[in-house]
């Protein structure tokens, strides 16, 4: 049985899963789809064709699944999908995609969304995200998995972020950022690796060193940035390194980070 306070709002069609709590003043809206064990605080507002995964817990004042903030949006249907586990904190925006971009806001399992945050529409976000208070994801933005953006940052529209990179607090991105990068400066500037993420996962010593010596070729190897990962993709033996490879190498809307 689901917990749901006589002041909160629950439109006809939504679906409520199995042990729920929603708390005083909530809306959930018509479209909504809330998996077993979801939590909603006080004053919180899902709507749109959104549906949040099991065990998710949004806190007050937070509005999950409104419209894109985007002047090309004309009303079509599109959707927001939240997956489980997530810790939505106050004040948090996620919208739903636009027709142009793909139609669907795709947030994955296990992240961390603090306080005064934004997920704009169309936003890919992978599993085991954490964006620190106050920090806006832009449109279109590709953030992959056990990435960390630190407090007050800006990533720009269609950004990529690759896996377990993180952000340094007060940074604007403008352009890609290499898996396990670290970036930093209210420019962001790509400044070198994330081993404390790095170690915290367990990679082990070889990996890490070969990451290192994969970073100085390419902040100091011959030819165009995609020429020196390009060459490191025939030399490495490490899963790391190739994810670097891959990463630089796949199409982009965006120039990349490259190391001062």
């Amino acid at each position: 049985m689901s917990r749901i306070h006589p002041s909160a709002i629950i439109e006809e069609g939504a679906e409520i899963g199995e042990g729920c709590i929603i708390g005083p003043f909530c809306l959930v809206g018509a479209e909504v789809r809330l998996g077993a064990g979801v939590e909603l605080k006080s004053h919180v507002v899902v709507t749109g064709n959104t549906e949040i995964g099991a065990e998710t817990v949004i806190f007050s004042f937070s509005v999950i699944g409104e419209v894109p903030q985007d002047l090309k949006f004309k009303g079509e249907k599109t959707r927001l999908i939240v997956g489980a586990r997530n810790r939505i904190r106050e004040h948090v925006t996620m919208n739903t995609g636009t027709e142009g971009g793909g139609g669907v806001t795709r947030v994955g399992d296990d992240g961390l969304f603090m306080a005064g945050c934004h997920i704009a529409h169309d936003a890919q976000v992978g599993h085991r995200v954490i964006i620190v208070n106050n920090s806006a994801i832009a449109g279109h933005c590709v953030i992959e998995d056990d990435v960390i953006v630190g407090g007050l940052c800006g990533v720009h529209q269609w950004v990529r972020i690759g896996q377990g990179a993180i952000i340094g607090a007060l940074s604007m991105v403008t352009n890609d950022v290499i898996p396990h990068g670290l970036v930093q400066g209210p420019r962001g500037v790509l400044d070198g690796l994330n081993l404390v993420g790095l170690k915290r996962r367990g990679v082990g010593r070889a990996d890490i060193t070969a990451l290192r010596a994969a970073f100085q070729m390419l902040a100091q190897g011959e030819g165009a940035f995609q020429d020196r990962a390009r060459r490191l993709g025939e030399e490495t033996q490490s899963e790391y390194v190739r994810q670097i490879v891959d990463f630089v190498t796949a199409g982009s809307d965006r120039s990349f980070l490259t190391p001062g």
